[in-house]
């Protein structure tokens, strides 16, 4: 019973609660930035480099081939489906990347500005100090 009595005090914790708020967060946060980047970056990107569309972008690396048959109609060589490097969804999730990154870098830098204190002021001097201050500029004059 103690093992369930640890983890009912572990999951509870708040540090695991910010954790999975976190994440829920994290993965909303990466819906509407994919949503940003198809939607209106891609668009962009596509008109700067003369009309090029980055959805449909591949590189066939080996054709498909069609199944083929004999003369019988008995299977000789099965159908193989085409190889392809989709380099243009890789060109997009590098903008999602890019774009969460710098969202994610402001964010830390707002709030490690916020976690900075002013500086503190230089503590008062002690009466001890007070009076030999007092001391020295009476004997000035």
């Amino acid at each position: 019973m103690g093992l369930l009595k640890e983890f009912k005090e572990f999951a509870v914790k708040g540090n695991l609660v910010d954790i999975a708020v976190g994440f829920v967060m994290g993965a909303t946060f990466t819906k509407i930035v994919t949503s940003f980047v198809d939607g209106m970056v891609m668009p962009i990107v596509g008109v700067l480099t003369g009309g090029v569309d980055f959805s449909d972008k591949v590189m066939v690396l080996k054709q498909a081939s069609a199944e083929v048959k004999d003369a019988a109609g008995n299977v000789v060589t099965a159908a193989s489906p085409a190889i392809d490097l989709k380099y243009g969804a890789f060109i997009t999730n590098v903008i999602d990347f890019v774009v969460v990154a710098f969202v994610i870098f402001m964010v830390i830098k707002a709030i490690n500005k916020l976690k900075q204190e002013a500086p503190a002021a230089d503590p008062a001097p002690s009466s001890t100090d007070l009076l030999l201050t007092e001391i020295r500029d009476a004997l000035k004059k």
